[in-house]
């Protein structure tokens, strides 16, 4: 995954993961790409598509969660500490005893490499633009939108 894409978009896909795992308990996306215009996450563990009940409940608990302006801190903690709580499977073997880690309020903890706003406020409107189920996977595209 790059590290040069935008931190709200980015923000975004950590709730949106923390939403799917608390609705779905599947896991993360297995998958993601991260861009400022649009973005998509793939997720294992389905057998069809989204319905669009699902799609509007899923971006309106998102949008609740950015609504809530919540801190988005950073940390540094050892590996050891890390694998006490968090999955580290996705983790390069040499990503270090480290580990950076993203926490989204007390929502979301994920460690992770990327750029991050401040508070859920710098986000925007969370849309999910569409949805598809091919070969097992679900994909989700999305975007954000400014609220200014």
């Amino acid at each position: 995954m790059s590290k040069d894409y935008t931190p709200n978009m980015h923000s975004a896909e950590h709730i949106l993961n923390q939403t799917m795992v608390r609705f779905y308990n599947r896991g993360r996306a297995f998958s993601a790409h991260i861009e400022k215009k649009k973005s998509k996450c793939d997720y294992k563990n389905f057998t069809s598509n989204l319905t669009e009940e699902e799609i509007t409940t899923l971006e309106n608990a998102v949008n609740a969660v950015i609504r809530q302006n919540l801190p988005v801190t950073e940390e540094f903690i050892p590996r050891a500490a890390a694998l006490e709580f968090l999955n580290l499977e996705r983790l390069p073997e040499d990503a270090g005893d480290s580990i950076r880690v993203i926490r989204i309020g007390d929502y979301d903890t994920c460690p992770c490499i990327g750029q991050h706003v401040n508070n859920t406020s710098e986000i925007g409107q969370f849309k999910i633009i569409s949805s598809s189920f091919e070969n097992d996977i679900l994909r989700i595209r999305f975007k954000v939108e400014s609220t200014i």
